[in-house]
């Protein structure tokens, strides 16, 4: 099933232009089978998300996107924030206590170099970025973003591969026009958010882009 694990609705999320109804409905037409609700550190009442996932008989599981010192993780499992959170070893302590799990979101960011004389030189900023303290608690990166480049996906994507890290995909939604380019499919069928979170630990999942066609 595909899964879009990185979206963000207006107002809890400030910069993005999309209500959670909208959301949903887009998502539904583009196919997917489930979202995850990733507001910029604010956390989704459980009970808001339920009546919402019923409203529109469609997959939705509370996450949030959490600004660190070592870049934005994607977390999956935890219900309020803790002051100390920015600080992705005590953000990582927070999620092994809940039995959750985080995913490094776009990794590109703030590692992959704008300008390069050498393909040394790029695999250079690979190796830095490999030594990025937050990685060892994530379950995987974000290779695919959908408000990412090519090249910075590729980026992402080469840094999972040198980190021998699995990667998910999600479309980091702020717009209508985000929507449905990009999605986790997970192996199994998922229903609820502790579901999500085992398909996550267990590595059974891919990244897939969507802008060349149905997904398969």
């Amino acid at each position: 099933m595909l899964i879009d694990l990185h979206t963000h609705t207006k107002p809890l999320s400030w910069d993005s232009f999309l209500s959670p109804d909208e959301l949903i409905e887009r998502s539904k037409a583009a196919a997917l089978d489930g979202i995850c609700l990733s507001e910029h550190d604010f956390f989704w009442k459980p009970e808001d998300v339920q009546e919402l996932a019923q409203r529109h008989d469609f997959l939705v599981l509370p996450a949030i996107e959490i600004n660190t010192d070592d870049g934005h993780m994607l977390v999956y499992g935890l219900e309020q924030y803790v002051y100390g959170m920015h600080r992705s070893h005590e953000l990582a302590h927070h999620i092994e206590q809940a039995r959750g799990v985080m995913v490094a979101a776009h990794p590109h960011r703030r590692q992959m170099p704008w300008y390069l004389e050498s393909e040394r030189d790029y695999h250079e900023a690979l190796a830095r970025a490999s030594r990025n303290p937050a990685y060892r608690y994530c379950a995987a990166l974000e290779v695919l973003n959908g408000r990412s480049t090519q090249r910075e996906n590729e980026f992402s994507l080469r840094l999972s591969e040198l980190m021998d890290m699995r990667g998910t995909a999600g479309s980091d939604a702020h717009a209508r026009v985000d929507i449905g380019r990009c999605a986790t499919y997970f192996e199994r069928e998922i229903h609820d958010l502790e579901e999500l979170i085992e398909e996550l630990q267990a590595g059974r999942f891919r990244p897939v882009d969507m802008t060349a066609g149905p997904a398969k």
